[in-house]
């Protein structure tokens, strides 16, 4: 199969129709072999009814409903799972993104041997304050931390090769950082294309806010994860070895001062509490690199959702 579309989405009953229609349509002109998965994550309007109508006019549709809602990420990670394509485009449910963009997609996915394609939304047609400021320090960030030349890191539209989307997790809020998720993985070759952003047509934006504070937390546990996930205690068993040494060596000075010196009592010296203090973090530290050991090992997967039905999977 040449490709598979996966579109997560929540209440967007009333554009699914008209994007269906525009992806029909560009898949029909390129000839290409396709299937669209729409993630329906716990809709409250008319969406799964709707996508339930577009599969029995076209088996092309294909669809997972979720019992509950689990967010993007969640919707993103099942559709990974389903998706048989050799590319995958991802693309948001709202007729934000244009379908005309997924041929060039593909094409530099299969011709230009890119692992993952990310889109720009160069001009765009959101709330300057609200979304594109935040936007920009957030992008500005992840620049910073994954080393990774992206101008719009959290773009819905994107494509991938096949063995990128089957080796990586999303969970979270992490959606945003899939970029940095693949280079963990090893993909190095990671491409940029400027596509058109439309004006939303349908509904109103489903994120707030608190989706800023969630994307620079999830960002640090990427970090954080890329380069000790596997090993914890490389990270906290250094920090706590530094702290045991510290306060060790703070107490030795106290015990050397007090015989050299005769110094009664001991716990009346201003060192002497940092050196405990000292040794206690240390102490926890490393005991938290060890349980982190143990989790690491033994940890089952945190992807699990309950989904209520599928349709064409």
């Amino acid at each position: 199969m040449d490709i598979s579309v996966v579109i997560p989405l929540l209440n967007e009953d009333e554009s699914l129709p008209e994007l269906t229609a525009w992806i029909e349509r560009v898949m029909d002109e390129h000839q290409y072999s396709y299937e669209v998965i729409y993630v329906d994550d716990g809709s409250t309007d008319n969406s799964w009814n709707v996508i339930e109508e577009l599969r029995a006019k076209n088996h092309h549709i294909k669809g997972i409903k979720f019992q509950r809602n689990y967010g993007k990420s969640a919707g993103l990670n099942e559709g990974f799972r389903a998706a048989q394509g050799d590319v995958i485009i991802t693309m948001d449910a709202d007729l934000q993104d244009s379908p005309d963009e997924i041929p060039e997609l593909r094409r530099m996915i299969i011709e230009d041997k890119f692992d993952l394609v990310s889109g720009w939304k160069k001009v765009r047609y959101d709330n300057k304050f609200t979304k594109n400021l935040p936007s920009k320090l957030f992008n500005a960030a992840a620049r910073q931390m994954s080393g990774i030349i992206l101008h719009d890191f959290n773009c819905g539209l994107k494509s991938y090769s096949r063995k990128v989307v089957k080796s990586i997790e999303v969970y979270g809020e992490m959606h945003r950082y899939v970029p940095v998720l693949a280079k963990w993985a090893g993909f190095r070759k990671i491409g940029e294309k400027v596509v058109e952003h439309r004006p939303r047509k349908y509904g109103v934006s489903k994120f707030g806010w608190d989706r800023f504070i969630n994307g620079f937390l999830d960002l640090l546990t990427i970090f954080f994860m890329g380069k000790f996930g596997k090993r914890p205690m490389h990270f906290f068993g250094f920090w706590g070895t530094m702290f045991f040494l510290l306060g060790t060596g703070v107490s030795l000075y106290l015990f050397i001062s007090k015989l050299i010196n005769h110094e009664y009592p001991l716990t009346n010296k201003p060192g002497f509490y940092f050196a405990i203090a000292a040794m206690l973090i240390g102490v926890q530290l490393f005991l938290a690199g060890f349980l982190g050991e143990l989790i690491a090992r033994n940890s089952s997967s945190r992807n699990s959702y309950l989904i209520e039905t599928k349709a064409g999977l």
